[in-house]
């Protein structure tokens, strides 16, 4: 094995550390989400019935789990292949 190969394997695992421990961190944040939310509503339910006013910290604690899903999930690093596709087409467009 050469040194630029081991490097190179170095550098995936490092990545591959990296996006797991991100899933892991996610998945945490998930539960938490779910069981604060849980211990809303039951909070509600038994209080005033009004109002859902659980509601108003779902949406907004959702909308940053959904980032945070993103983060993890949909968003993956860039290729050399995508690179040179844009660098092509940044070219064509001169």
């Amino acid at each position: 094995m050469t040194n630029e190969q081991s490097s190179r394997e170095t550098v995936l695992r490092e990545q591959a550390i990296k996006r797991l421990k991100k899933r892991r961190d996610f998945k945490g944040q998930l539960l938490v989400y779910v069981l604060v939310n849980a211990f809303l509503v039951v909070l509600w339910a038994t209080t005033s019935q009004g109002f859902f006013w659980p509601l108003v910290p779902m949406a907004i604690w959702g909308i940053f789990l959904v980032m945070a899903a993103w983060d993890v999930y949909g968003r993956d690093e860039f290729d050399e292949e995508t690179i040179n596709r844009e660098i092509e087409h940044l070219e064509n467009r001169r």
